[in-house]
């Protein structure tokens, strides 16, 4: 990409307005929370198929162009960029005309229904290197993600031992929950809870280059069928819970969790990297608390903790001795996105940017393998 690719003004459309729309548009009405970046996101228009949803946009000032159909929206040219919060289904079409649009994308995972999905959307990203795409994932923009982060860049550890990464929920445990099109194959694709929840637990070790050689898959649907919200039951036909026991290339262990139904888990992201000089451990269960071990031969052995107050990727007016929640983050990650786009990557007023398509098809080539190693039983060998 050109080193700047837009001026200090982002033309924003959101396509999606539900939960993550509407996350995505408080990022944008409280910009001035942060310092200065040199780059201003506008939210210009925003785009439902549900009007209902629609009417909550109404409270913006200035309101957004509000609209039921997308070429509405990729016709408007005030819009740079689009975020796409969409199901997994419409993933392909939807980001392939936003691309075809001339429009820069922040694409929610799974980035494609399945693998053939993806690979069609990273061809055509490919094909339009002017354009710049990346993938939503808020939780490594936390302090103990940050953390971790230039934890791994400074190599710590020594010799790897094992890495440990999950994303654990448990809103699936109730059984009188209504179906919804998270927990159907035809809208969420074979993948399960690997398709939504993985590319949170995949974004740092991919990003260092931890690409698994080897998958063997735990895949478990806990419960088959689910209320219908019409007084009946319908297939719940999707994997619930995942747990990959993968190997890198020279053998340590890679252990990716996903779940659904986590008992007592309430989206909690976590990692561990346990190393022979070195191991770092966070968990947005204690979102303060940052967990490392310093080994030396002969020496004891022992964990500490520091408490994390709001340091951030990109600074702004809360005091260091405050507490972050997700809001920050993913402000901090929508930050990343504008801050690449004003400035390139070489610019970046710092150096962690958003899940690239390149890590998202990876990603995709995990969960592939893992429906073949549930399948057949079997390690399969990427």
């Amino acid at each position: 990409m050109a080193d700047t690719v837009v001026g200090d003004t982002v033309g924003l459309g959101v396509i999606g307005g539900g939960l993550m729309g509407r996350e995505i548009a408080s990022a944008v009405a409280r910009w001035i929370h942060l310092d200065d970046l040199g780059v201003t996101p506008r939210l210009v228009h925003v785009c439902d198929v549900n009007p209902e949803v629609l009417r909550w946009y109404e409270r913006l000032s200035p309101t957004p162009t509000l609209s039921t159909d997308y070429s509405e929206l990729l016709a408007d040219a005030r819009v740079d960029a689009v975020y796409c919060a969409v199901p997994h289904h419409l993933h392909e079409q939807v980001y392939l005309d936003v691309l075809r649009a001339g429009k820069h994308l922040l694409a929610e995972k799974p980035f494609g229904i399945d693998l053939g999905a993806a690979q069609a959307v990273v061809a055509e990203v490919d094909a339009r290197p002017e354009q710049l795409v990346r993938i939503s994932s808020e939780f490594p923009f936390s302090p103990g993600g940050q953390a971790v982060w230039k934890w791994i860049a400074d190599s710590s550890y020594g010799r790897l031992v094992e890495v440990r990464a999950s994303f654990l929920h448990s809103s699936d445990l109730d059984p009188n929950k209504p179906i919804n099109w998270k927990r159907q194959a035809q809208f969420n694709g074979l993948y399960g809870c690997m398709g939504d929840l993985g590319m949170h637990a995949l974004h740092l070790p991919l990003r260092v280059g931890w690409f698994p050689s080897t998958v063997f898959a735990l895949l478990s649907n806990v419960f088959s069928e689910r209320p219908d919200g019409q007084g009946g039951v319908t297939a719940c036909d999707t994997w619930d819970n995942a747990v990959l026991a993968c190997a890198l290339a020279d053998g340590t262990p890679l252990i990716v969790e996903t779940k659904r139904v986590a008992p007592g888990e309430t989206n909690t992201w976590s990692i561990e990297i346990d190393g022979t000089d070195g191991s770092i451990a966070y968990s947005t269960k204690q979102p303060k608390t940052l967990r490392s071990l310093a080994y030396s031969p002969g020496l004891p052995q022992a964990w500490s903790s520091l408490d994390l107050g709001s340091v951030a990727a990109y600074p702004g007016i809360t005091g260091a001795i405050f507490e972050t929640g997700f809001s920050d983050w993913l402000q901090q990650m929508l930050a990343a996105y504008l801050d690449e786009l004003a400035h390139g990557a070489a610019g970046m007023r710092q150096s962690f940017t958003c899940v690239t398509p390149a890590e998202a098809l990876d990603a995709h080539r995990i969960y592939t393998a893992a429906l073949e190693s549930q399948a057949t039983r079997s390690a399969v060998t990427l």
